[in-house]
């Protein structure tokens, strides 16, 4: 994620449309009708997999091992209404990416395999729930979560589709990197619980996981130069884990505050570093810079 990395400098829009084989690489239509007919598909089948079309809803499949109550790291429930943003999102980006801009990008022609590959995992993660596969779902998040990583150190090569670049993808993939970030650590407590493991039940675990997921977000704030959209998801996250506590099988203040002060710190210090890194740019080449979001 280290955006200091070369990278290969992209035509700008204005430039001649290259012709000859470059030309049908570069602005070909094949990888981003399939990006666009593979986002849709897993967008459909992670819809229907959550039982929102009916069914057994994610939260109680598997015995309730990911219920809001379930563990002392479980976000409340409203926590998970960020994927209405996050799906959006890649409805948007999918769309986008039969533009002229997005087809003759270097940048999005190296992240659209990553990106078709995030939203298949997800797909693939909850339907390794509905089937009772804990342990199965952990191995199949732990990989999502990688993939995502490496999504975010390609977007660290430049930007040329401006702001709406910015927004469906840089943005897009943010939030979803910061929202995997809790949910891993959140679904691997889920897996010791349902195997028995009795400290899992605990506080002092509970109060390692959340000082974990924090610690997870502030490395993600640092490391991407400046990036906010990771922090505010990981933000959200541990703000409802923060209010998940406040009653239930694992209520506990020293959950609550511990929650929500690591909530603020990766904020905060994901917001500073942001500012840090607007200074250090220097004017001219602020729209080559890959986009902070």
């Amino acid at each position: 994620m280290d955006q200091s990395t070369p990278h290969r400098t992209e035509a700008s829009p204005s430039e001649p449309t290259p012709t000859g084989a470059h030309a049908t690489r570069g602005t070909g239509w094949a990888m981003p009708v399939i990006t666009l007919l593979g986002v849709a598909a897993a967008i459909v089948a992670a819809f229907v997999g959550s039982g929102a079309l009916g069914g057994t809803p994610v939260a109680e499949s598997a015995g309730g091992a990911l219920s809001a109550d379930a563990t002392p790291v479980a976000p409340a429930g409203s926590a998970f209404g960020i994927w209405s943003v996050i799906y959006l999102g890649l409805v948007a980006y999918a769309l986008w990416q039969l533009t002229a801009t997005a087809r003759r990008s270097a940048r999005q022609r190296a992240l659209r395999p990553w990106a078709l590959a995030s939203v298949l995992l997800n797909a693939a993660w909850i339907w390794t729930v509905q089937l009772d596969q804990i342990a199965a779902s952990v191995l199949v998040i732990a990989v999502l979560l990688g993939v995502l990583v490496r999504i975010m150190y390609l977007l660290g090569a430049p930007r040329t589709g401006g702001v709406v670049e910015l927004v469906v993808t840089d943005g897009t993939f943010g939030l979803y990197l910061g929202w995997v970030s809790v949910a891993t650590l959140a679904n691997t407590f889920a897996w010791l619980a349902a195997e028995g493991v009795d400290p899992v039940t605990g506080v002092p675990l509970g109060l390692v996981g959340i000082v974990a997921a924090a610690g997870i977000g502030l490395a993600t704030a640092l490391l991407s130069r400046g990036r906010v959209a990771p922090a505010l998801a990981t933000a959200w996250g541990l703000a409802w884990v923060a209010v998940g506590r406040t009653e239930g099988r694992f209520e506990s203040g020293a959950l609550v505050w511990t929650a929500a002060v690591a909530s603020g710190v990766v904020l905060v210090v994901a917001v500073v570093n942001w500012l840090r890194v607007r200074r250090a740019t220097p004017p001219r080449q602020d729209a080559n810079l890959p986009g902070r979001s």
